[in-house]
């Protein structure tokens, strides 16, 4: 299996259950938050459906320089909406994948802002951070639907919720 068409499987995999998260905030807690640090559900969720778009940035470009692109999140208020941008961004990085090739996995590709640069790496491990980056988002927004007493539908295996304890 080339590295390209495992990362299409993890795609399919992650777009599941991120699906399955998603599709669960209440549309009256867009605006809350657990801490006066943290993100609230509108921008933590919309990040999380936006990370899936990331792979035609990583694959058909050398580099995010902030400073020319300042990240601006779509303007979501509720469910219906954010699913319908998740759906977008999944359309968006499937395409990328199925239209990727195996040898522009080892080109480098550089984040920054402006003159400073926070990595250059091989495309291969930008796609894994990208992987990486929706398991960590998908996990803080279940904190954060748990601490509303929402329950949380299970990602690799069945949750407390599912098991009914």
């Amino acid at each position: 299996m080339s590295q390209i068409a495992a990362f299409q499987k993890e795609l399919e995999r992650e777009a599941l259950t991120a699906r399955k998260m998603l599709s669960i905030i209440p549309n009256d807690k867009y605006d809350w938050k657990p801490h006066e640090k943290s993100m609230t559900i509108k921008a933590l969720s919309t990040h999380l459906a936006d990370i899936f778009s990331w792979f035609n940035m990583v694959l058909n470009s050398s580099e995010l320089d902030f400073a020319k692109n300042p990240y601006q999140p779509d303007d979501i208020n509720d469910t219906a909406a954010l699913m319908n941008l998740f759906e977008k961004k999944l359309v968006e990085g499937r395409t990328a994948l199925a239209n990727g090739k195996d040898s522009q996995l080892t080109d480098n590709w550089t984040l920054r802002n402006g003159e400073t640069i926070y990595s250059t790496e091989p495309k291969y491990e930008v796609i894994r951070m990208c992987f990486g980056q929706m398991i960590h988002h998908r996990a803080q927004l279940g904190v954060y639907l748990r601490l509303l007493n929402v329950p949380i539908p299970g990602s690799y295996g069945p949750s407390a919720d599912d098991m009914n304890f």
